[in-house]
């Protein structure tokens, strides 16, 4: 499709509201706010550096971290290299990154004397490992070659995340900051955060650049949902609902019976496509009610349909938080649409019918807009909970 084909342009040419005349008071207020993160940026560089801080990235998210919160760098290039590296200079901090498999414990250089170690702690023999590593920086910071320590941890999908308890500073331990991915309801603000999940950077998903056609081209399917069916699941109930209204012949549907950890290149290629020409991306729940799809249908502008039920387990609302599942989100006001029951989908696909290609294009701009804030709230949020432990004669 010759048509699909974008030219990604620099955030500094590409303006999402020119020849939208009667919002150009928006697009002077985003000029505005893209001059002010400019100067800030500047800023930032000529700040003194008060606080250097390496990244240990042993778990896929720690790139969702680094490429797309931090819009981090990362050399070379290629996603299979045993060691790749990169660093950037943000706020009062200098942070550096390290991963691939060449990245072993005692095998590196500790170039900082604070560590956020990135780990995956969904099953058991990812455990194993995480466990190694909190036990080598342990080590480091008992012989005073690290002064602090935090984890982001890909926390199991069930929220069973008790193994780590013991390593946290409130537990007897070491580790100053915790901040995990799903609904924990151990998240309280004051050393235990809830982070997103972010999109599948284990296959390769891009830093999504908008372009003008990803917002203003008419996209030809309602919706999508390329994903597996598991037996008894409301997934069997969301086939069900399209196939009874005839509506998987307006949305582009792949179901398949098996998961599959690994894409092929067209099957990734047909889903960001799938992404790129619908308006709607349906989310039905998984082990989680949380999954990459969410992130991944924001970075094209098409808008999460999110099946809003708790998954069994011990997620839930934090003592913070009240609004589980997707607290965080929620909290940071997503502009998706929430349903309780896939038997809502007949309704919600009729108002799409009914919507004109204006009004889509406002409520994608107002998605891409909203999720570019969420990573950059994210990144401010990230750094300044770090400046404010670590630093902590400098606070405020």
């Amino acid at each position: 499709m010759g048509s699909q084909k974008h030219s990604s342009l620099g955030s500094e040419e590409w303006n999402p509201w020119e020849g939208d005349e009667k919002n150009e008071q928006i697009a002077s207020q985003q000029r505005y706010e893209t001059n002010l993160q400019l100067l800030k940026n500047i800023k930032s560089q000529q700040e003194p550096t008060a606080l250097r801080v390496q990244i240990w990235g042993k778990a896929a998210v720690g790139l969702y971290l680094w490429q797309h919160i931090l819009e981090g760098l990362l050399e070379p290039a290629d996603m299979t290299a045993q060691w790749r590296e990169g660093s950037i200079k943000a706020g009062k901090t200098l942070f550096s990154f390290i991963t691939g498999a060449a990245v072993v414990p005692g095998y590196f250089s500790v170039e900082a004397d604070n560590v956020v170690l990135v780990l995956n702690g969904r099953e058991e023999a990812k455990i194993t490992y995480a466990t190694q590593w909190l036990h080598y920086a342990q080590t480091l910071i008992q012989t005073h070659k690290l002064q602090h320590v935090a984890v982001l941890l890909l926390g199991n999908e069930q929220c069973n995340n008790e193994w780590i308890q013991p390593y946290l500073k409130g537990h007897g331990g070491f580790v100053e900051l915790l901040f995990i991915i799903y609904d924990s309801p151990w998240v309280n603000k004051d050393d235990i955060f809830q982070w997103p999940l972010g999109v599948a950077t284990y296959r390769n998903f891009p830093v999504v650049e908008p372009t003008w056609s990803m917002l203003r081209t008419p996209r030809s399917y309602l919706c999508n949902f390329l994903g597996t069916v598991y037996k008894n699941s409301s997934r069997e109930t969301l086939m069900e609902v399209l196939k009874q209204d005839e509506l998987d012949k307006l949305c582009w549907i792949t179901a398949r019976e098996q998961w599959q950890p690994q894409e092929t290149n067209e099957s990734f290629k047909n889903y960001q496509d799938a992404l790129l020409q619908s308006d709607l991306t349906l989310c039905p729940v998984g082990v989680n009610t949380e999954c990459y799809r969410i992130y991944e249908a924001c970075s094209y502008g098409s808008v999460p349909v999110v099946e809003d039920v708790m998954t069994p387990g011990d997620c839930g609302n934090s003592s913070i938080y009240h609004n589980a599942p997707l607290q965080l989100l929620k909290t940071m006001g997503a502009p998706f649409i929430f349903v309780k029951n896939w038997k809502e989908l007949p309704v919600v696909l009729e108002k799409e019918k009914n919507m004109n290609l204006q009004e889509k294009i406002q409520r994608r701009k107002k998605l891409i807009e909203w999720y570019r804030h969420f990573k950059a709230q994210m990144k401010q949020k990230f750094i300044h909970i770090l400046e404010n432990s670590f630093l902590p004669y400098e606070k405020g």
